[in-house]
This record gives structure tokens, sequence and C-alpha cells, in this order.
């Protein structure tokens, strides 16, 4: 039985990846910075058996401890973590503060970088393990219209953090990727202003907008596949493939 520590799981993306992976037979250790949803979100899960929950501030590097020693205690190992935890607001660059692109940092970065750095400690104890970042499509593909400088550098790094823990860390069978998502149907949207998500369908050359489900499969796919490593894989529905002249 594989244990997964999953970030920013109470809601959206995080939380569709636990329900899956406990469907699967995981044990997975769930985390977030709002207690009282990751409670709530805990009782929903259920499986209480195989489900554990750490609440903080995945920026503070101290959480990322407590997350791979909770793991550790409960279920004996940590075989994947999903660092899903995240935020994203679009602001003009010229508006943007210093405490505005600090936010990002800390939180998506930062996060990413530190939480990922527990799990390797014991990952390596351990023989190996595989490391999930999420990201986006916008690093690669900026929109006009959509100004969010901050947070897609914060983003970028975490791409670039993905492909050199793969290649510092492969020949100890640990692998690292990254699923860079189009547009997703979560809460993330109404925080981002975007009022009606399926309004951005033609983003996509499907046509369609994805949904959580979709970024948890995937995300199954890359704990369990053993021969991937050092991707950022777009999961967009052809957003960054091409376009659509409507």
């Amino acid at each position: 039985m594989k244990t997964a520590i999953i970030t920013g799981a109470s809601t959206g993306i995080g939380k569709s990846i636990a329900k899956l992976f406990l469907d699967k037979g995981y044990n997975v250790v769930i985390n977030s910075a709002n207690a009282s949803n990751l409670e709530s979100t805990q009782k929903e899960l259920g499986h209480a058996d195989r489900l554990a929950s750490v609440a903080g501030d995945i920026s503070h590097a101290s959480v990322g401890k407590q997350l791979v020693e909770t793991a550790v205690s409960r279920f004996g190992k940590v075989d994947v973590v999903i660092n899903n935890a995240g935020i994203f607001q679009p602001k003009p660059f010229l508006e943007v503060e210093e405490k505005d692109l600090d936010r990002f940092l800390e939180i998506n970065l930062k996060g990413t970088f530190f939480n990922s750095q527990a799990a390797v400690r014991q990952m390596l104890q351990q023989g190996g393990g595989a490391i999930i970042n999420i990201g986006t499509v916008l690093v690669d593909h900026a929109i006009d219209g959509f100004p969010a400088t901050a947070p897609i550098s914060s983003k970028g790094g975490v791409h670039a953090l993905t492909r050199q823990l793969a290649a510092e860390f492969g020949r100890n069978n640990i692998r690292v990727n990254a699923i860079a998502p189009g547009i997703i149907r979560s809460p993330l949207q109404a925080k981002t202003g975007v009022a009606d998500a399926d309004s951005l369908a033609g983003l996509h050359l499907l046509n369609r907008i994805g949904e959580t489900q979709d970024v948890a499969e995937l995300a199954l796919y890359l704990a369990e596949s053993n021969f991937v490593t050092g991707e950022i894989i777009n999961l967009d529905g052809g957003h960054v493939a091409g376009h659509r002249i409507s």
C-alpha cells in the first residue's frame, strides 16, 4: 500500500486528487492552510484508517516536515508528494508591489521547494518515490488581456525546479514531474475574478474547460509510472498546441 501527501487538498484540484488516490487504495495525508475546510474535507472523504491531515501554510518549511513526519508515523513511508497548494491572482505588471510578488514566491515556489526537500530526504532513505508539481500552461503560453506576471513568474520557478530535481535525483529512483493545467473548473476561477469559467472554453482546441478529475487522473498516472521524469505535461485541451479561429 502506497502513501501520498497532497497539499492544498481541501477544495478543487487537490480534493479531487485525494479522493481518487483514496479510491485506488492509497494512504493519503492532506494539507490546507484553512483548518476548517480541511476538517470538513477529511470528514467528507472518509477512509479514516487511510487518511490523515495536517493544517498549515505550506510556505513555512516546518509544515512540509510535519507532513512527512505524519505520513511516516501513520503509514510508514512517503511514496508520492503532490505539490498542489498555490495561489493565483491577475494584476497588471505596473501595479505589482513587492508584497504581491513575495506572496506568490513564498507560497507557490518556496512552498513547493521546501515540501519537496522534506520529501526527498525521506525518499532517499526508502530508495525512491515520486514528486508531482502543479504549474500552469501560462508559463509557456502567455495571454494578452490576462496580466499575471507575479504568479506566472513563481510558477515558472516551479517548472524549472521540477526539471532540476529530476536531474539531481533520478539516479536515486526519485521521479519528478509537473502538470501544467489549462483552465480547470475549480474554486480558483472565482478567486481570480472569472465568474463563468466556461466562457474561456475557446482558449482550448477542444472548446471546453477541464475538470478537476482530469488533473487527478494524470497525477495518478505520474505517481504510478516508473519511467517518466523531468516532464512538464500540459493538461490544457490543446491550449498550447494551437488556436481556434472563431
